[in-house]
């Protein structure tokens, strides 16, 4: 009888699909040898983040607080001092002075439609360019790396940063009991907590594209390019006391900030840079560059200028404008292209998917969506089908393509075509070096005092709320990072447990105190 109650506790314990299937395997997707590319009959990940990406309605499933604006991209036709088409034909870039239509949004990632705008949080900051060849999204955020490697392990993630599903509280064990046994996150654990964590403004932050990403010249050939924002306003963050101050008289500073200063023409710019390498597996490097946990540090891969973006208009409709945009990483045009960064691959997938759920199967019907081009497609029906001139063609009868009595025909390649060799068996597996502390103990001590300060403090008191086995876990895993690093959590902890203990026993004597009074009479 026990073994069959340990058999059938097991079974209950075991992770299946909706399908009833076992998961044996829920922290890689399947990709062609350990660095990809990925697969599409990974039925569990395409299961598991469509499901996802459907959890809420009609609020975004992460970055649902946002603001947003008008303006445009000017390209400086070169990156560096060479010319841009020796690295991409992407026609937005070639000419200098060449203006682009843009739309940008930013938000936080985590919280709710209404959550004040001072949380600890990454910043999402996302692009659309309205391009001659279509739209361009470069979606990223302002930190230039992320928690995780593997879109696998993206809807767990999320799930851990929420409120617990039963009493709707936030709570700090959960977020840590997870990122405690995935160490890749201690890079960005290491930037959440410092003052990094919360931007003053969105006007004063940084903005990445985080992934690897690839340029494609006329010949076809491809470079590894990774994107970065840089503000011309400075870049300005928030000590967590400054941020409680604000949040106290003001859940909307940011959104109020971004909108007052372009009302008032003071508006916001930030310089583009690419850091580029050769498209290859770089075994010099102590790191994989696709990983999307790690850094191209400045002295390895320079920070090459090649145009800026300026904010001039804000939204007429806030609803229409910035909550009905949609965004996804798989938005490219001619002369852009994926890199094989799993993580990359799998939002490529979700983004979209989950704009047509939300917004609907037409959402780039909506103004602010469709390109600044026309649009010729067979693609048709669906909710909220709205088309006037949007998709429409000369032959409206022939709504397949190919045809001989007319229609839509394809369009003549603009260049040649980037032919990536693979080869590789398909496996779940990590890739080969992970080295998941060896980058967050570097950025720890290029911190300044202050910031190192800033962060022992913050992620000490976020620790303080968890039972001491994950403590321990993060302990260890800053300890990797660097010795200091863990010493100095180890103490915070304590310091805060032993600060939290004393106020407890204040507050029982007083009210002991306050039960017994004297006898006024």
């Amino acid at each position: 009888m026990k073994d069959e109650q340990r058999h059938n506790q097991h079974q209950e314990d075991e992770l299946t699909n909706r399908q009833g299937h076992p998961v044996t395997n829920n922290q890689n997707v399947r990709t062609v040898g350990s660095r990809g590319p990925t697969t599409l009959e990974n039925y569990d990940f395409l299961e598991k983040i469509s499901h996802f990406d459907r959890e809420k309605i009609p609020e975004r499933i992460v970055h649902a607080r946002g603001a947003g604006a008008h303006g445009y991209f000017e390209s400086y036709g070169t990156v560096g001092d060479e010319p841009i088409s020796k690295y991409t034909r992407a026609k937005l870039f070639q000419e200098k002075g060449k203006k682009t239509p843009l739309f940008v949004r930013f938000s936080t990632v985590v919280h709710g439609l209404h959550s004040p705008e001072t949380l600890r949080d990454p910043r999402g900051f996302a692009i659309k360019f309205y391009t001659e060849d279509g739209n361009w999204d470069l979606v990223g955020n302002n930190l230039k790396i992320f928690f995780i490697r593997d879109p696998l392990k993206f809807p767990d993630m999320v799930h851990s940063f929420r409120p617990d599903p039963v009493t709707n509280l936030s709570d700090p064990e959960r977020m840590f009991d997870f990122l405690s046994q995935s160490p890749e996150s201690m890079h960005m654990i290491t930037f959440l907590f410092s003052p990094w964590g919360i931007p003053a403004s969105y006007r004063h932050m940084q903005g990445s594209g985080v992934h690897a990403y690839k340029w494609v010249n006329e010949e076809g050939k491809a470079v590894l390019v990774k994107y970065h924002w840089e503000p011309k306003q400075g870049i300005k963050n928030l000590t967590q006391k400054e941020a409680d101050k604000i949040q106290a008289m003001n859940y909307s500073h940011a959104t109020q900030d971004l909108y007052e200063a372009i009302e008032n023409g003071d508006y916001p710019e930030w310089e583009l840079f690419v850091q580029i390498m050769e498209d290859d597996e770089h075994p010099e490097l102590d790191y994989d560059p696709l990983d999307p946990t790690k850094l191209w540090y400045k002295e390895d891969s320079p920070w090459l200028p090649v145009g800026k973006m300026v904010l001039n208009k804000n939204p007429e409709n806030y609803f229409v404008e910035v909550e009905q945009s949609a965004f996804g990483t798989g938005v490219l045009v001619d002369g852009l292209d994926f890199s094989d960064d799993k993580l990359l691959q799998g939002r490529t997938f979700s983004y979209s998917d989950t704009q047509r759920y939300r917004v609907g199967s037409n959402y780039l019907q909506l103004p602010i969506n469709r390109p600044k081009k026309h649009v010729a497609t067979n693609q048709e029906g669906g909710q909220m089908d709205f088309r006037t001139e949007f998709g429409k063609h000369q032959n409206p009868h022939i709504n397949y393509e190919p045809s001989t009595i007319g229609g839509l025909k394809e369009a003549k390649n603009p260049g040649k075509e980037h032919e990536p060799y693979v080869e590789g068996k398909l496996q779940r597996e990590s890739i080969s070096r992970e080295n998941n502390f060896g980058q967050a103990g570097e950025t720890y001590r290029r911190f300044t005092d202050f910031e190192r300060e800033e962060l022992i403090s913050n992620l000490s008191n976020a620790l303080a709320n968890c039972r001491k086995e994950i403590q321990e876990i993060m302990i260890e895993n800053c300890t990797k990072c660097d010795p200091d690093y863990g010493k100095r959590i180890a103490e915070g902890i304590k310091k805060v447990l032993k600060s939290n203990q004393d106020k407890m026993e204040k507050a029982v004597g007083e009210a002991e105190s306050m039960s017994h009074p004297s006898d006024p009479y």
